[in-house]
């Protein structure tokens, strides 16, 4: 039996596209492996969003080429995602062994692709932006074994921020039809998975229009939160200018929709904002936090900010500090600013230097580590229900997540991924909480 191996790297939104091809290849008759050595096939799943993980990905490309020139049986090499779709013609060039460069929009046809690959002619090159979402799996069986997954509604993005490659590499919006996200969600469900996350570039733009009736985000959020064995429901990524009103009521309406948000603002500056062509301002933002609060008071709030985008002053810095301290997020995934190929960003003039955006992310997240111990300190001696997701680090110790995302390691005997559990929190550290089953 020919075995794969798939390396995914950056956004959930990868590792749904990395099991959807995991899944046709299963099906295809292959065995996943655990190494790329005993692989004979290897994918490499990438992700451009930034530069650090474009490098990243070029660096794991050049590891999986000596792989396949060591091994004597023959390997097929490929590379798919944002990468793919971006600089085709360089992974050409930079590295001669590989036998298939697949964009996001293909990874659905993977099982088509690699028929072509065999049927010979040489390097199969498929970057089609305007291709279809990958189709719902037929069954949840590849699922087995774990607590939580994810369903994609939606691909591409049509807001063309000044720094942001997606629109270019990922294509325009594209919603999934409802009956096909349903179906995902209930062969997760019947596989034993209590936790789904709804993922897509900006999922409060999803819409699905019928002759005579239209689906909107809030719409689909209800319709899913019916699903039979849905413990907790999830969706990422939300964009501050879509949030609607409806949207934030679901908090307080839907019982299974878990209480966290990750809600990008990537500057606190109005000047920076507009720069970036976000399409809203800092007050509009605070104003959706206040509404997410007062919907649901034991929500937690993570973010994307970035730092050093082209122009940004101290004083711009300095709101951006005082977002963070007036919101009081959970967490932030904080990043400085890089060019990215094709964006109107990159044209811009007044860059900043490495060492000033290098100090300034610095700053940023010895703040937010402040604020991140200080919440979960604060959850020391209070009682959450916990989703166990395996085993923890130490023996005898489990791990699984609060409804918050918060995860949790505690002392336990029997569990099963996917077990509901009462612990009390003994205490919060910067990463985790440490708790006891109640």
């Amino acid at each position: 039996m020919k075995t794969f191996f798939i390396y995914t790297m950056g956004c959930q939104m990868n590792v749904y596209d990395s099991d959807s091809m995991a899944q046709e290849l299963v099906k295809k008759g292959l065995k996943p492996v655990e190494a790329p050595e005993h692989a004979d096939i290897i994918l490499v799943n990438t992700c451009t969003v930034r530069e650090k993980p474009a490098q990243k990905a070029f660096s794991s490309l050049g590891r999986m080429s000596e792989i396949k020139k060591r091994r004597k049986a023959p390997v097929i090499l490929g590379v798919t995602g944002c990468l793919a779709q971006e600089k085709p013609e360089e992974l050409k060039r930079r590295f001669p062994s590989l036998d298939l460069i697949a964009g996001p929009r293909e990874v659905g046809r993977i099982s088509a692709l690699l028929d072509r690959l065999e049927a010979g002619g040489g390097c199969v090159v498929a970057t089609d932006p305007g291709g279809p979402p990958p189709p719902a799996p037929v069954d949840g069986s590849y699922f087995q074994g774990r607590s939580a997954g994810y369903v994609s509604i939606m691909e591409g993005c049509n807001n063309f921020c000044t720094y942001c490659i997606v629109p270019y590499v990922r294509g325009r919006e594209l919603s999934r039809s409802p009956s096909d996200i349903l179906q995902e969600v209930r062969n997760l469900t019947e596989a034993g998975l209590r936790d789904v996350t709804l993922l897509g570039q900006n999922v409060n733009s999803y819409r699905w229009i019928e002759p005579g009736h239209t689906l909107d985000f809030p719409d689909l959020l209800r319709a899913v939160s019916t699903v039979p064995g849905l413990c907790r429901l999830r969706f990422t990524t939300s964009h501050p200018k879509d949030l609607s009103d409806a949207l934030i009521a679901c908090f307080g309406s839907l019982e299974v929709l878990a209480p966290h948000i990750h809600l990008p603002f990537q500057a606190g500056s109005n000047r920076i904002l507009r720069r970036m062509a976000r399409g809203y301002s800092r007050e509009h933002y605070l104003s959706r936090i206040e509404a997410l609060r007062s919907a649901r008071p034991d929500i937690a709030m993570t973010s994307d900010v970035m730092v050093g985008f082209p122009g940004e002053t101290d004083e711009d810095f300095s709101r951006t500090l005082d977002l963070v301290e007036r919101v009081r997020f959970d967490g932030l995934f904080s990043f400085k600013y890089s060019d990215r190929n094709g964006t109107p960003a990159t044209r811009m003039q007044n860059k900043l230097s490495e060492d000033v955006k290098s100090r300034r992310l610095a700053e940023l997240q010895t703040l937010q580590k402040e604020i991140t111990r200080s919440i979960n300190q604060s959850l020391a001696g209070l009682e959450f229900e916990v989703l166990v997701e395996g085993r923890g680090k130490r023996p005898g110790q489990y791990s699984g997540r609060t409804g918050t995302n918060k995860i949790v390691n505690f002392a336990g005997h029997g569990l099963e991924p996917g077990d509901l559990v009462r612990v009390l929190i003994r205490r919060g550290y910067l990463n985790s909480l440490l708790g006891d089953l109640a």
